[in-house]
């Protein structure tokens, strides 16, 4: 992925918390995100449309533009719609892809843009990246960080309870991306951000000890707090490195090679597990792998339904998918028999686990 632009710019509001969503009409009249009210509302299909229904009151001139999200060609058709109208913000509301959609839309115009998130699927929702698919393939392209970040716990506790899980995937795997940040490091010299790897270590750390579940608020919020200290630790880094290391690699090769088979943050989970077996760090391995095993994560490939087969080749195809990333992958660089050998006593480490 491209270097993103430096920036330690951050949210101007970060709301986490119930009933967030009737205060954004307030959100939106500071003049430093919405000048002048005349605001772009993006949302996908279900609770985005049921969110505008109770906005509109509060908001003096919105359109409301409809999209699938998760393509390029949608956020670039997005983006031709702000462009034909006179717009000073655009509001994303919805899951990862409609966000993702409408920031990608909003930044080809420097529009300023606020993330309201009805899922914690990924750490999308305040991250500097938008996560398009292009030709069969997803791609990460570098974007402006939303200006506003609200999180109603509220529509997250009625959106489906795997999909808020997978979020949980997402932030673990941030342990493992700092360990190839460092192996990166050692090997090439290459620059680790203190304050970025802090960020992004401080909401994984939390949620790996972070008693609770789904249900309740206190972990929720947590969750989401984390979500957000990712993707503010992508900002400070100008790269997605904080948070994107071999772990991300064997999720796209996944998504490329197997289209389907699992989420963003259950893929990431599950190659963030496999990546820390690789590096041989037993006591990590066995936190993360009681806290995906916790919240009902794919700890191993066929639980997210891939056979052995099939998993050499999403590793044998992950570096392609990142190839100016050095981690645990690159590092081993291993045949396909090794691998199939690492894999077999992974699946027998887990098993006891």
């Amino acid at each position: 992925m491209p270097l993103l632009a430096r920036s330690v710019q951050t949210p101007l509001h970060i709301e986490v918390r119930r009933g967030a969503v009737a205060d954004l009409g307030r959100i939106l009249q500071d003049g430093r995100i919405s000048s002048g009210g005349d605001v772009a509302v993006v949302v996908g299909p279900g609770l985005g449309e049921q969110i505008v229904d109770l906005l509109r009151p509060s908001l003096k001139s919105a359109d409301v533009f409809v999209t699938t999200g998760g393509t390029l060609d949608a956020a670039l058709e997005l983006s031709a719609k702000l462009r034909s109208g006179h717009y000073d913000a655009v509001v994303g509301i919805g899951g990862g892809k409609t966000v993702d959609t409408a920031k990608y839309a909003a930044s080809r115009w420097g529009l300023p843009m606020v993330s309201v998130a009805t899922s914690l699927a990924n750490d999308g929702i305040a991250s500097p990246v938008a996560s398009l698919i292009n030709d069969g393939i997803k791609g990460s392209y570098g974007v402006h960080i939303p200006f506003g970040v609200v999180v109603d716990l509220d529509f997250v506790e009625s959106g489906p309870d795997r999909v808020n899980r997978a979020g949980i995937g997402d932030v673990v795997s941030n342990i493992s991306a700092l360990a190839d940040w460092e192996l990166g490091r050692e090997m090439r010299g290459e620059s680790v951000d203190g304050l970025a790897a802090s960020l992004s270590r401080m909401g994984a750390e939390a949620v790996l000890s972070m008693p609770g579940d789904m249900s309740d608020d206190a972990f929720v919020t947590t969750l989401a707090e984390a979500l957000i200290s990712s993707g503010l630790a992508m900002a400070v880094a100008g790269t997605s490195i904080p948070c994107s290391g071999g772990c991300h690699e064997i999720m796209h090769a996944t998504d490329s090679l197997f289209p389907g088979t699992a989420s963003h943050g259950e893929l990431a989970g599950l190659g963030a597990l496999f990546c820390t077996f690789l590096r041989g760090d037993e006591r990590r391995l066995k936190q993360m792998s009681d806290c995906l095993a916790r919240h009902q994560l794919p700890r191993t490939p066929s639980d997210v339904g891939l056979d052995a087969d099939q998993f050499v080749r999403v590793i044998e195809f992950a570096p392609r998918t990142r190839p100016d990333r050095y981690t645990i992958l690159e590092h081993l660089a291993m045949t396909p028999e090794q691998t199939r050998q690492k894999l077999a006593e992974y699946n027998d480490v887990i098993a006891t686990l």
